[in-house]
């Protein structure tokens, strides 16, 4: 960046604006620089459908560079104009395949780029995966590379010269207009009865990345052994309607699904267990924001040894790290919660004390801007 400028100039390129992890981190993420008068951002995306409406009130200039088609090569044209015309310091990138668009550009218009793909943890880690590929095409073209997790930069093994690793920050204000815990729990179970214990899991139903298969058969078991036990699964996705027709037609008031939602932090709120499965045969995690989310309400997590989970989740002390498709391990670390609420109180201290200390959106937010200076 020339240095006598004194303003920055960032331009954002993510493919869409769509519920998930990295799209809620850019959102926070440009949330806290509109606050920062020495920095300006613009924002590129491939898709009109935005689920974080909150950026429509940023008052940023948002390009909407519609793809005609997979092989739609005129993105790269329409992206060099809109770079040759804001004349930005840095693009930062945030997926494989804003990667593959930004590298070419970046380097005819002698731009800074930051690539910040790596959101996940590659499984199989070699060319036969899209993203390892884009990886390899995209790193020697990159200034930085940036990782939300170690593990994503250590699986996609990124240059460490150009690596650094900025684990997800949350904005802790988002909870303090949660919804009141009673009508909530009347909203989805029907009663206001407190003396019910929920365990939930919010993400895609996609089966390539998540296991909720196995979260259904142990809470089957579950069930009938523990009459109180409750279960929220909040999210949607391809397989949705597969799962949801694996549960048995008596336990569909014990299991419920209530869809994608707005205010997924009053639902969590609600949890007494957050847990998380991933396929990890096919998917590994990069740092997720719902056991961020669940951690910074207090929950005790249980989820997947996968990818970034294990740099979150401190196992034993803020939940519980489990074996990849393992029912039984699951139900074993459910019992010991459901029966000790102590335990779960304790772990879900520890928990909020460590997403406080470690995953702020003020340490986040820094690292960034000092990547970009």
């Amino acid at each position: 960046m020339d240095k006598t400028k004194s303003v920055m100039k960032v331009l954002f390129f993510i493919e869409g604006m769509t519920a998930g992890g990295k799209e809620r981190r850019l959102t926070e993420l440009m949330k806290a620089l509109k606050l920062k008068p020495d920095i300006q951002f613009e924002l590129v995306v491939m898709t009109k459908e935005v689920h974080y409406r909150e950026i429509f009130d940023l008052d940023i200039k948002i390009h909407y560079l519609i793809r005609n088609g997979k092989k739609d090569m005129s993105i790269f044209q329409r992206f060099f104009r809109i770079c040759r015309n804001y004349k930005p310091d840095v693009v930062h990138c945030w997926d494989s395949m804003t990667a593959v668009y930004s590298a070419p550009v970046c380097k005819l218009l002698n731009i800074k780029f930051v690539n910040g793909m790596v959101v996940d943890t590659p499984m199989p880690q070699n060319m036969s995966n899209v993203h390892w590929r884009r990886a390899r095409l995209t790193f020697p073209f990159s200034n930085v590379i940036i990782g939300n997790s170690k593990a994503g930069l250590s699986g996609y093994n990124a240059p460490v010269r150009k690596s650094i690793c900025i684990h997800n920050g949350m904005d802790l204000r988002r909870f303090e207009k949660v919804k009141d815990s009673a009508s909530m729990i009347k909203e989805m179970f029907g009663t206001n009865s407190r003396d019910i214990c929920i365990a939930g899991m919010v993400a895609q139903f996609d089966s390539e990345r998540k296991d909720y298969m196995t979260l259904i058969e142990a809470a089957k078991t579950l069930i009938s052994s523990n009459k109180n036990l409750r279960f929220i699964l909040v999210g949607e996705g391809p397989d949705l309607n597969t799962i949801k027709d694996s549960v048995p037609q008596s336990l569909v008031d014990s299991i419920i699904f209530p869809g994608k939602r707005s205010d997924v932090e009053s639902i969590v709120n609600i949890f007494d267990i957050g847990i998380l499965l991933t396929n990890t045969k096919l998917h590994g995690e990069g740092i997720s924001n719902a056991i961020i989310e669940y951690m910074a309400l207090g929950k005790p997590v249980i989820a997947t040894r996968s990818g970034g989970t294990e740099e979150i989740v401190e196992d034993q002390k803020t939940g519980f790290l489990i074996s990849p498709f393992c029912s039984p391990e699951l139900m074993e670390k459910m019992e010991i919660l459901i029966k000790d609420p102590d335990s779960r109180n304790k772990m879900g201290q520890a928990g909020r004390e460590r997403i406080h200390r470690c995953f702020s959106i003020d340490k986040m937010v820094n690292k960034f801007i000092s990547v970009y200076n």
